[in-house]
């Protein structure tokens, strides 16, 4: 059973009302209930021999959409903050951005363009837990685009309701509010 987590200490994050997170927060809660709902009915139907019918096969589709909700949304609240921590300019994983990228400001770039496309979904800095390399990367849905074997991370969520209720149409707006909000303290220790 996945308990859902509170991140009830973003309220009063500037650049976001707390109107905008507190929908956002149900949002996720639903996230955290459907992936228990559908954990549970699963095992159920696997119990009464049920694994091959139509029913189980669509749940179990759905259940990749509804985990993976639950988790980008706590990747993306878990790396902002209210107070965010000052950029070191030394820190391994801004080493790193500069080295693949020619130049943070480059990294930057590419992960705001990235954010900024058409279309809603999720951006992602990915590590390649094989090779180490890092790559911005646009995730469509849920549950389809994410990168094998790599780690997850800064998520940027550019889905409608993470912004619109903000910023209507400017989501370049609110990336530059979520850029200020990121909590690079989290995002290192996700890359070490």
């Amino acid at each position: 059973m996945y308990q859902q987590k509170s991140f009830d200490h973003l309220l009063g994050t500037p650049g976001f009302s707390d109107t905008l997170l507190t929908n956002h927060f149900t949002l996720y809660r639903g996230y955290v209930t459907n992936t228990n709902k559908l954990s549970d009915t699963l095992k159920t139907l696997l119990q009464e021999d049920k694994g091959g019918t139509p029913e189980y096969a669509e749940l179990k589709r759905r259940l990749g959409w509804e985990y993976n909700g639950m988790r980008l949304h706590e990747y993306y609240f878990g790396n902002m903050s209210q107070q965010p921590k000052a950029r070191d300019a030394n820190f391994p994983l801004r080493t790193a951005l500069q080295e693949q990228f020619q130049s943070y400001e480059l990294w930057e770039k590419d992960f705001r363009n990235t954010g900024s496309m058409r279309g809603i979904g999720w951006t992602i800095l990915y590590k390649d837990m094989g090779t180490g390399n890092l790559f911005n990367t646009w995730v469509t849905e849920h549950d389809m685009g994410h990168l094998s074997g790599a780690t997850p991370l800064l998520v940027l969520d550019v889905f409608e309701h993470a912004y619109t209720l903000d910023y209507g149409l400017k989501r370049a707006d609110y990336i530059n509010a979520f850029m200020n909000a990121i909590d690079w303290n989290i995002v290192e220790q996700r890359y070490a």
